[in-house]
C-alpha cells in the first residue's frame, strides 16, 4: 500500500505557529517520518516549534528546491512506495503556491499517489481577503521584473488587465526591493488605480491598507525587507 504526500504549510511570519497552524498540521507531523523540503534547517526549526514531542534527529529530509531536476522525484518518493507517508514543507506559506513543491504535486499526480493538503497561512489568500478588492475573480503573478522600465510596462498591463476584466491583480516583490517597487506602481499606474499593501500579513508588524494610487503617493509606508504582498485594482 502506497503512502500519501502531504502538503504541509509554513508559518508566514516567525513566532506564529500557535495561532496559525491547526492541529491537524501537528497531527500528521507525529505520524510522518519523511519530508521534502526548501531548507533542511527551517523545516527543523519549524517542526521543533509545533511543540510534537517528536525526535527530529529521526526524521529524515530531503531537499526539494528550484534546482531540483524533475527525474530525481523518483528517488525521493520512495519512502512513499513502501508505505510511509511523505510531507512537503514550504519555507513560507502553502506548499505548491509560488513553490517549487508543485514539482512532488506533478510527480504525485503521474503516479496515482494521493494529495492531501492541509489548511494553513497563506499571505496571497489573505491579503486579497484583506484588500476590498474583487475575491471572485484575481490572478497572481508572482515577480515583477526587475528592471525598472520591464517593470513599469507589467504594471500597465495588469492595470488594463484589471479594467477590462474586473480582475484583481496580485504580486510579490523580494523584500530588500519592495520600496523600489512601490516607487515604479506609484509613478506607472492612473492616479485612481487601488492598490493595497499587505505587509508581514499574520505577523507582529502586520500592515495592511488600501488607497488610491494619488493617495499612497504622500504616504508610502516603509516595506524594507518586509515580506510584502501588492494588488492592484482598476474598474
Amino acid at each position: 500500500m502506497s503512502g500519501k504526500l502531504y502538503l504541509i504549510p509554513n508559518v508566514i511570519a516567525e513566532n506564529t505557529a500557535k495561532k496559525t497552524i491547526p492541529e491537524q498540521v501537528r497531527e500528521i507531523i507525529k505520524t510522518t517520518n519523511y519530508y521534502l523540503v526548501e531548507n533542511v534547517r527551517t523545516a527543523r526549526r519549524f517542526i521543533s516549534s509545533l511543540k510534537t514531542d517528536v525526535i527530529i534527529e529521526e526524521l529524515h529530509f530531503e531537499v526539494l528546491d528550484k534546482k531540483t531536476k524533475p527525474h530525481v522525484l523518483q528517488e525521493l518518493f520512495k519512502p512513499i512506495n513502501n508505505g510511509e507517508n511523505i510531507g512537503v514543507i514550504s519555507e513560507s506559506g502553502c506548499p505548491g503556491v509560488a513553490d517549487p513543491g508543485a514539482l512532488a504535486v506533478e510527480y504525485a499526480h503521474k503516479n496515482n499517489i494521493d494529495v492531501i493538503p492541509l489548511v494553513g497561512p497563506s499571505s496571497i489568500l489573505m491579503a486579497l481577503m484583506a484588500s476590498g478588492f474583487n475575491g471572485q475573480k484575481f490572478c497572481f503573478h508572482g515577480y515583477i521584473p526587475i528592471d525598472k522600465k520591464e517593470a513599469a510596462k507589467t504594471l500597465k498591463q495588469l492595470e488594463a488587465d484589471s479594467t477590462k476584466n474586473r480582475q484583481t491583480q496580485i504580486f510579490i516583490e523580494t523584500p530588500f526591493r519592495n520600496n523600489q517597487l512601490l516607487e515604479v506602481i506609484i509613478k506607472s499606474c492612473n492616479p485612481e488605480t487601488k492598490l493595497c499593501i499587505a505587509k508581514d500579513v499574520s505577523g507582529t508588524k502586520e500592515y495592511i491598507k488600501t488607497h488610491t494610487i494619488q493617495q499612497w503617493k504622500n504616504n508610502k509606508p516603509e516595506l524594507h525587507k518586509s515580506p510584502t504582498v501588492f494588488l492592484l485594482y482598476n474598474y
